[in-house]
């Protein structure tokens, strides 16, 4: 077994982990014509460096193999461990609550506030002003749940009906 390619597969295959946790959630789930690209640039450009001089059969499958070997035991890890999945993974990141703006937030994830409009009018609300939560969420997805007029309503009523009868005990 060519050991060489397992040693330049695992490197390249930490690195990139690394550097996709280091580009940002963000990154993950909008994939634009320049991402794809980058993408198999990126995988051309690491292919060499996997297996080196021995471009064989064999040396492909043993640095593919590899790859399948440690993304079983990444998801291993993030499967039994919380501080593992958080230090990968990272959390859901708060970006409206109640109709309020997290701007602080939107700035820590590098997410324009019409980047966050465009994906809240796509759940179909108007626009933050509508929205219950709105959270960016470890896969790099945007989360919204909007408000329903009708659903506060009713809660409010219910909780006023609520009110009535424990001020009549």
């Amino acid at each position: 077994m060519d050991y060489e390619v397992v040693y330049r597969s695992a490197a390249v295959y930490i690195f990139m982990v690394v550097a996709i946790r280091v580009a940002g959630k963000k990154e993950l789930s909008q994939l634009s014509t320049t991402d794809l690209v980058f993408i198999i640039l990126i995988s051309n450009a690491v292919q060499n460096a996997m297996v080196g001089n021995n471009t064989s059969l064999l040396g492909g499958i043993i640095a593919a193999s590899t790859l399948f070997v440690l993304n079983y035991i990444l998801k291993l890890g993030i499967f039994n461990s919380k501080l593992f999945k958080k230090a990968l993974e990272g959390e859901p990141i708060l970006l409206v609550l109640d109709g309020v703006l997290f701007e602080e937030n939107l700035a820590d994830v590098k997410i324009t506030n019409s980047e966050l409009e465009e994906s809240i009018r796509e759940h179909g609300a108007e626009n933050h002003t509508h929205v219950k939560l709105a959270m960016l969420e470890v896969d790099g997805n945007i989360s919204v749940i909007t408000m329903d007029n009708n659903m506060i309503k009713q809660t409010h009523h219910k909780r006023k009906k609520m009110h009535k009868a424990f001020a009549g005990n």
